[in-house]
């Protein structure tokens, strides 16, 4: 790839920084995913990938058997993958990114399209939306809500709801040894939302 620098570290691993993505236009210049290094989503002092905190760029994550599970692009690849591992926590085990130092939002589409090739993936909107506690209430709690005389005790519900739900997050993240702040928005919360601050 004549357009890129080769050399970036990340630890042991190494990746591509594109210095003119607006030259990346023909197929056999797309960086191929096969070609970059999986990172574990997860380091041993069980911290997130921080060197990617404010870098636009394109990731690919996979599950524990390295199985493609979604591509997305963002202009900070840290809290992208943050905010993913919260609300996919059992599908976030590697990634793998392309830096690009000036976004360009065609050359990302392209190169998603590209890394998706022959790849179905199921229900994007897990991915990419807040998550929805409605979804995962117990039989109690969709009585508690359904049984609410007023907004209020809706809103009440919902909340007590989002804790449990939360709760449940945080003990699998533990469980994964992950150390890095994680904070909910409180506010979200009366929606019945779960999303990070």
């Amino acid at each position: 790839m004549a357009n890129a620098k080769r050399g970036a570290s990340i630890g042991i691993a190494q990746y591509t920084t594109i210095d003119q993505p607006q030259l990346l236009i023909s197929m056999t210049e797309i960086p191929a995913l096969t070609d970059l290094e999986f990172l574990p989503f997860i380091d041993s002092n069980g911290q997130l990938l921080e060197q990617f905190q404010g870098k636009v760029g394109i990731y690919a994550i996979f599950d524990q058997t390295k199985t493609l599970k979604y591509v997305g692009f963002s202009r900070d690849v840290f809290l992208s993958l943050r905010q993913h591992l919260v609300r996919c926590v059992s599908e976030c085990y590697w990634v793998k990114v392309q830096v690009i130092d000036r976004p360009n939002r065609t050359i990302l589409e392209t190169i998603r399209a590209a890394w998706l090739e022959g790849t179905a993936i199921s229900d994007e909107a897990k991915w990419t939306q807040p998550i929805q506690v409605k979804e995962f209430m117990t039989d109690e709690e969709r009585s508690t809500y359904e049984k609410a005389i007023d907004e209020l005790g809706q809103i009440k519900a919902l909340k007590n709801a989002a804790r449990r739900v939360e709760s449940e997050i945080m003990t699998q993240l533990k469980a994964r040894n992950v150390q890095a702040e994680i904070r909910f928005n409180p506010k979200l919360k009366e929606e019945g939302l779960l999303d990070l601050k």
